[in-house]
């Protein structure tokens, strides 16, 4: 019966329009009622959710990526990875891919990363003679390296609801392989349509230009290095790292750029703490709503009704996948991590699935949940900065997700993808 009203009152009030934090919450507090128990118990989830220290490093992170955002690091990447690749054939789509790749390793958000660089790369294709449809189908799809490229605060959440025992940075070390694939097979991708599409190339500037313009990225790259290269070596904690990668963020785009005006950093900063607020409220929610899950035993029946279906450790993987993959289109990504985290990891630890492995399935398969319809936040965003329809990018786009598609199983079935570089590393 609680089971039923937890899930009864969540999924009323999401067809009610209610978000999904408060909706979270809500039937958190209903089963609470049913139960018999203290409303109280209820808030002391919610808060306990808040109060981990690792949290904290969330709001440096947001703040980073949007100082980067809109301090002009987007543009410089982009001239970047042009005078490096943009030669090819249907170049500035192999353009995007890489932009998207350099640039998720700085901002950590793949709706950053499709603002950004989708107000820069759109018109810029569209000029070249590049369709709108094909311009947004590359900026949307390559943005969910800003989920798997490090640093990321998602896997901070992913962390943080599988019980804290799980290291942050081997889980930024793996991010990393799995995310380079994912941008290749984009790439491809990129470059076969443009080949049928007959879309033009441009000449090759030359290595000085190439060294002008990496010497110009540099700076704002380096914020990644900053970041990573702290936790790694073990001079500062995850949190430390954050509040460090910020400051050289506003230390770059303000004193070295020197594009970052008074409206741009209020801008940043507004949006930050908007961004962090409602994260904070999702988790304290989520917490509470996973806590019921628990109580009634839900890990326990979904690995029984996967086992009545197949024993295959293939199978239980492909399963976890749809599912992951059905849920990713019709909510958002970090409940989605705060709530799945803690029903599916015990199954696959079952099959002898590493956590970390487990987390960059996660991860690809929630970011792939953005692209799609119907709550998918970047191809949205894509779609209104191009202002084009959604009906028209999805007749086309289907060649990138079968290219994600590609990596995700390569991430599922091989191990080695995700765990080569922590094993080596840490």
């Amino acid at each position: 019966m609680g089971l039923f009203v937890l899930l009864g009152a969540f999924t009323l009030a999401m067809m009610a329009g209610i978000p999904i934090a408060f909706a979270l919450g809500i039937s958190a507090l209903a089963a609470a009622l049913v139960e018999g128990l203290p409303e109280l118990i209820v808030f002391q989830r919610m808060v306990s959710g808040m109060s981990g220290f690792t949290l904290l490093a969330i709001p440096f992170f947001v703040f980073a990526g949007e100082l980067m955002m809109h301090g002009g690091i987007a543009l410089r990447l982009v001239r970047f990875a042009e005078t490096l690749v943009g030669q090819v054939r249907g170049g500035l789509g192999v353009v995007n891919v890489l932009s998207s790749m350099l640039f998720g390793g700085i901002s950590g958000s793949a709706v950053a990363d499709t603002s950004a660089l989708g107000s820069v790369m759109i018109p810029m294709m569209r000029e070249k003679g590049y369709r709108d449809d094909y311009s947004v189908n590359v900026t949307v799809t390559s943005s969910i390296a800003g989920i798997m490229i490090p640093p990321s605060h998602n896997m901070i959440l992913y962390a943080l609801a599988a019980g804290g025992g799980i290291s942050i940075p081997a889980l930024f070390l793996a991010g990393i392989m799995p995310g380079i694939l994912m941008c290749v097979m984009l790439a491809v991708a990129a470059y076969v349509v443009a080949i049928k599409q007959g879309y033009p190339s441009s000449e090759f500037p030359g290595w000085r230009a190439v060294a002008i313009a990496a010497a110009s990225a540099l700076p704002g790259f380096f914020t990644a290095v900053v970041i990573i290269g702290g936790v790694l070596s073990g001079i500062f904690t995850v949190t430390e790292s954050a509040a460090i990668g910020a400051i050289w963020a506003l230390f770059v785009t303000l004193l070295i750029y020197r594009s970052l005006s008074w409206n741009a950093f209020r801008q940043s900063l507004t949006q930050a703490i908007r961004t962090t607020a409602l994260v904070m409220i999702l988790v304290g929610s989520a917490t509470a709503f996973a806590y019921f899950l628990a109580l009634y035993h839900v890990p326990e029946k979904i690995m029984t009704l996967m086992l009545s279906i197949s024993d295959s450790k293939i199978m239980i993987l492909l399963m976890v996948n749809l599912a992951l993959l059905i849920l990713g289109m019709f909510m958002d990504m970090a409940a989605l991590i705060l709530i799945c985290t803690p029903i599916f990891l015990p199954v696959v630890r079952e099959y002898g699935v590493d956590p970390v492995q487990f987390g960059m399935i996660l991860m690809m398969n929630l970011g792939l949940g953005l692209t799609t319809p119907p709550v998918g936040g970047c191809l949205f965003v894509g779609c209104a900065v191009a202002k084009v329809r959604i009906e028209s990018v999805l007749k086309t786009i289907w060649p990138f997700y079968a290219a994600i598609l590609v990596a995700l199983l390569l991430t599922t079935y091989i191990p080695a993808v995700s765990l080569t570089l922590p094993s080596l590393l840490l």
